[in-house]
């Protein structure tokens, strides 16, 4: 018996690819509202990043989630993201 194959994606921010696990998925629902879903399986356009504040402030910066997702990132959906993202430690 083979084993499965992991699906890998890359994180918007830093480029790396990773296991799809081991990302978090930023989705824009079919309403627009942004979040993220840590289950991997919303329905809507989706953008990977790494768990870190860092690699969502570089996404940011470089306007990757805006390209990602088709939307304007400002101050608060900024920061109701970084609220709604998993710590690095966990």
């Amino acid at each position: 018996m083979q084993a499965r194959k992991q699906p890998t994606r890359t994180c918007v921010a830093c480029r790396t690819e990773r296991p799809k696990r081991e990302l978090v998925r930023i989705v824009r629902t079919p309403t627009s509202e942004v979040l993220v879903d840590l289950s991997g399986k919303r329905s809507g356009r989706g953008a990977y990043l790494c768990p870190s504040v860092e690699c969502l402030k570089l996404a940011i910066k470089r306007k990757a989630l805006e390209r990602a997702l088709g939307i304007t990132v400002g101050e608060q959906l900024r920061h109701a993201i970084e609220a709604q993202m998993p710590s690095a430690e966990a």
